[in-house]
């Protein structure tokens, strides 16, 4: 059973950790310290303990962590070990660049339907899987069991593809598209490309003047 008393941001960690320690396990390093872990992470060993520790118990104290009994407890726990059915809609050049990332680097998030309302792209595939019709998508991800949605529309169409996603039985949703959802009893996702670059446009320029000068 999920557990709902942990912090969103605890959980979003757990793949960092997860990617530390499978790299470690397969580069055949057995251990690994909280201190270890912070200094690959850029957190810190005590935020990294209390992370751990709202799931149980995993190092021991004064040796450290066993990188592949960990690896694998992490990926139980977010569920990645019986594999995640995934399905995109929208192949335009950010979603095809994101379903090929995906396909072909992620075993445990599978992208096994994508949609789009194109006629030119329907028929045709990415990598392997074929582009449908979204008229399709309810059945489909009823029929594949998909639980994670990637919605990669435009704004004007965002809330009712994350609908249509959740009628077809999706728990979660990645959602690109510059406008908030509303999905009750789904989990949602959002990251605007848009303001992300903005925001790093600060970066680049705060040194050019007072930004609060109103010049």
């Amino acid at each position: 059973m999920r557990r709902t008393n942990i912090p969103d941001a605890a959980i979003r960690r757990l793949p960092v950790y997860l990617r530390v320690v499978s790299e470690l396990a397969e580069a055949d390093v057995p251990i690994i310290s909280s201190a270890e872990m912070a200094e690959r992470t850029g957190l810190s060993p005590e935020q990294i303990r209390k992370d751990l520790a709202y799931f149980g118990a995993f190092g021991t104290r004064g040796v450290g962590y066993d990188t592949a009994l960990l690896a694998r407890r992490i990926a139980r726990i977010l569920g990645l070990h019986r594999g995640v059915k995934a399905a995109l809609v929208g192949a335009g050049h950010l979603g095809h660049a994101l379903a090929r990332y995906s396909i072909s680097q992620h075993k445990d998030i599978q992208i096994t339907a994508i949609f789009d309302t194109d006629p030119e792209k329907i028929g045709t595939d990415v990598m392997g899987v074929p582009i449908q019709p979204v008229s399709e998508l309810v059945e489909t991800c009823r029929a594949k069991g998909v639980k994670i949605g990637i919605v990669a529309v435009p704004a004007s169409a965002a809330q009712t593809t994350a609908e249509l996603l959740k009628e077809g039985g999706v728990e979660a949703i990645l959602n690109f598209a510059p406008a908030k959802l509303k999905v009750e009893d789904v989990f949602v996702q959002n990251i605007d490309l848009t303001i992300e670059l903005q925001s790093l446009a600060y970066y680049t320029s705060a040194s050019e003047g007072d930004p609060g000068d109103g010049q």
